[in-house]
């Protein structure tokens, strides 16, 4: 749950970094583990600490998909409730490898089916368990397993005594597994006990490092929201086309965990440096389909090049890119009560995590993890999607968190004033394309 005022945690980057390390090296164990029950290769996807909200994590269950999950509680080194996650199609394949004569016409989980899985819930969960265990160098004990099916987040943790409300904001730790050439998959959850995971980050942090207030950690999540709900209302006024922030998440990760969460295909970007309190890099990232119809839809033909998008295209992007930048970084300046400049967009269109590798190999002369702001948005009646990077310098954000007056995130303007009027034609300077020498050396 949210920490109380008088109970507020102060975290740093070597106590978060540990937490790090417990995810990876859990669900590399977890990973082996199903590989030994089933005989297929596994391998870990994205591993992250979420800060989210109660009702984005809530959103993630209810999306209407059949689910079933094998929830553990823990106890001792560490308290809290730990689940794995299976779609409920992946959980029957799972089962029907480990029991072959098990599954009927129906593919219900009868009482063999339910045993077999649940079977497989704890002993993933105590992979996770185990490595956690390994890493805070203790012992963790679990409760026995508890088999859960259902749609919604009701069913899997409306009754977790460690589930947090709708506006709670709270730390989770997340992670993906997948077999390497079939569609099995699932994700982990871990829902820490607030007293217990705060006793962790004291023992954890070291005395001289940079504090993080866990309420200004959650102020500057509030804000980097009004940030994206600016971004997303500036792709509607400039392109006419109706927008929704899907997903919205503040992640501690590993830099080199930050390409994996780029999607593996052909993407066009708009990347841009940042300067001041904080400083970093914000990128946009959109599949090739989004960037041509987004292009049309501010300049008709702008989609219409040799390879997609016409170089009349490229700019209207990097127009929308620019003004959707400066309206979230000036919305920070405000609440921060500071000046942050960023650069003239740069346009990207590369494969995969090869559009962020710069940003990544930049950032890592000087730090081996970062904040990321992951916000996807996405078109209500179209198939358009954007994605939206923010990564902070590691120091800088030190300084800007430890500037920040929550009380300004709800008072302070975040809308920026920009000479855009939706009634009328956006204007676009036609610009070469830039050598990707300079972009990299630009970022």
């Amino acid at each position: 749950m949210t920490p109380s005022t008088a109970d507020t945690m102060e975290l740093d980057v070597n106590a978060l970094g540990t937490f790090y390390r417990m995810a990876s090296e859990g669900a590399g164990l977890a990973a082996g583990r199903l590989t030994h029950m089933t005989g297929v290769d596994t391998r870990v996807g994205v591993t992250r600490l979420n800060f989210v909200r109660g009702s984005e994590v809530a959103a993630e269950f209810d999306d209407g998909r059949a689910k079933v999950g094998v929830r553990v509680d823990t106890e001792d080194g560490l308290e809290g409730s730990s689940m794995v996650v299976f779609d409920r199609e992946n959980a029957l394949r799972i089962v029907s490898t480990l029991v072959p004569d098990s599954m009927g016409a129906t593919d219900e989980f009868d009482e063999l089916n339910t045993s077999a899985m649940t079977e497989v819930g704890q002993i993933m969960n105590s992979g996770f368990i185990d490595g956690w265990a390994d890493v805070l160098e203790t012992v963790i004990d679990l409760s026995p397993p508890e088999f859960v099916t259902g749609e919604s987040a009701a069913d899997f943790i409306g009754h977790l005594p460690t589930a947090p409300d709708e506006d709670d904001f709270v730390v989770l730790f997340r992670s993906n597994i997948e077999a390497v050439g079939t569609e099995v998959g699932f994700s982990h959850y871990f829902f820490p006990e607030h007293e217990s995971i705060s006793s962790l980050v004291e023992r954890r942090r070291e005395d001289d490092a940079a504090a993080i207030d866990y309420d200004k950690l959650e102020g500057f999540d509030r804000m980097a929201e009004q940030g994206a709900e600016e971004a997303a209302d500036n792709i509607t006024t400039l392109t006419g086309i109706e927008t929704e922030i899907d997903i919205r998440r503040l992640n501690f990760v590993s830099l080199e965990a930050i390409a994996e969460e780029v999607a593996d295909e052909m993407l066009v970007g708009i990347a841009f440096e940042f300067d001041g309190t904080p400083s970093g890099y914000l990128v946009l990232m959109f599949d090739e389909d989004s960037a041509e119809h987004i292009a049309e839809a501010m300049m008709p033909g702008a989609g219409d090049g040799d390879d997609g998008l016409s170089e009349m295209g490229q700019s209207a992007l990097q127009e929308l890119g620019n003004i959707m930048t400066s309206g979230m970084l000036d919305g920070w300046a405000n609440v921060l009560d500071t000046t942050i400049d960023h650069s003239t967009p740069e346009f990207i269109h590369d494969a995969g995590s090869a559009a962020i590798d710069p940003i990544v190999i930049n950032l890592g002369e000087n730090q081996e993890y970062a904040f990321v702001f992951d916000t996807r948005i996405r078109a209500a009646d179209a198939d358009i999607d954007c994605d939206i990077f923010a990564i902070p310098d590691e120091e800088d954000l030190m300084r800007a968190l430890d500037d920040l007056d929550v009380a300004r995130v709800g008072e302070a303007p975040t809308t920026a004033e920009f000479p855009v009027d939706g009634d009328e034609d956006v204007e676009t300077v036609d610009e070469p394309d830039p050598d990707p020498d300079e972009i990299e050396s630009d970022l």
